[in-house]
């Protein structure tokens, strides 16, 4: 039998229909950048950011690290959290304006006594918490990230928002709300989901107006080559995107691919200008080797114990990050 971990995921905005919110079903530059790598036998720590409903305490990501220990013994985990309250920090990945949020981040693993003194750490971000993971790289990246692992997250951003039941009156009213005010300035500064909103038919009110998405993706003219240099100095850079994630749309969006909605077309990252005037560095990260596409099976967050055991040994154990260069 097949053992599965279950985590929360990405859920639609229109979660947030009261003050205390509802429970959430459970979801199973240059060819010379450096990379800073562990010189040792030890595993490099991990980082674990946990998706949207979950929180840092949470039993399903807690076994997540004692997992990466049993398979790399002596992985140090961290996991991500901006309140040391587990149910501050669940309400944080609904309502929060994720320029601070990962500020705060930043700011946390630059002092950690642990992650600080560390020449690397290796990275993982389940559902939203990929794409935060990947803003940390861009904007800080102290301690610097070797290996991001990334589990149906939302790279390319959302564009539609999770439907509400046909007799959930307050539910509907809310999504209403949202549809009719996604690029107000009161949404964009509140609610998370909103801030990595994005509709490829309407590019300009995106570009104009998106908090996060538009920024960390460099899609607006002009372009923060940090960004780009940053990601370039990582050893690997692995998406995992699940083969019936009906929760994300589109899920190609987990591997950076854009969606029409009226044609039904899938533009694939390699076919897009993100890759091709290299935005972000993505196509060199690919032309070295340190770009992987992979694929779960199943639906959002439904995550087996043999996928990350193998993820794990592949990726994040101490061979896997003991070379000075890839």
């Amino acid at each position: 039998m097949v053992r599965m971990i279950r985590l929360s995921g990405i859920l639609g905005l229109t979660a947030l229909t009261s003050a205390a919110l509802l429970p959430q079903k459970p979801l199973v530059s240059t060819p010379d950048s450096e990379i800073i790598t562990s010189q040792s036998s030890t595993p490099l720590p991990l980082v674990v950011w946990h998706g949207l409903g979950d929180n840092y305490k949470a039993d399903g990501l807690r076994s997540v690290g004692d997992l990466a220990n049993a398979v790399n013994p002596g992985t140090h985990t961290y996991y991500v959290r901006l309140d040391s309250d587990p149910s501050s920090d669940r309400t944080a990945t609904f309502l929060g304006n994720l320029t601070e949020q990962v500020e705060k981040v930043c700011h946390d693993l630059s002092t950690h006594p642990v992650l600080s003194r560390s020449p690397a750490i290796n990275a993982i971000g389940f559902s939203q918490g990929g794409q935060f993971l990947r803003a940390y790289i861009e904007r800080c990246n102290n301690p610097p990230v070797h290996t991001l692992v990334t589990f149906g997250s939302q790279h390319n951003g959302i564009s539609e928002f999770q439907n509400c039941g046909k007799s959930d009156w307050v539910c509907q009213a809310w999504d209403g709300y949202l549809k009719r005010n996604t690029w107000s300035n009161f949404v964009q500064s509140r609610l998370v989901p909103a801030q990595y909103f994005r509709d490829p038919e309407d590019m300009d009110g995106y570009l104009e107006n998106s908090n996060f998405l538009a920024n960390v993706n460099n899609e607006r003219e002009s372009k923060n080559a940090t960004y780009r240099d940053n990601l370039q100095r990582l050893g690997k850079f692995v998406m995992y995107m699940f083969s019936e994630d009906t929760t994300v749309v589109p899920k190609e969006s987990a591997w950076f691919a854009e969606y029409n909605k009226t044609s039904e077309e899938v533009t694939w990252l390699k076919d897009r200008e993100i890759y091709s005037e290299d935005w972000l560095g993505l196509k060199w990260l690919d032309e070295k080797g340190r770009l992987e596409f992979r694929v779960a099976e199943g639906g959002h967050m439904q995550l087996s114990e043999e996928l990350l055991k193998d993820m794990f040994r592949r990726y994040l154990g101490a061979n896997a990050t003991s070379s000075d260069r890839i």
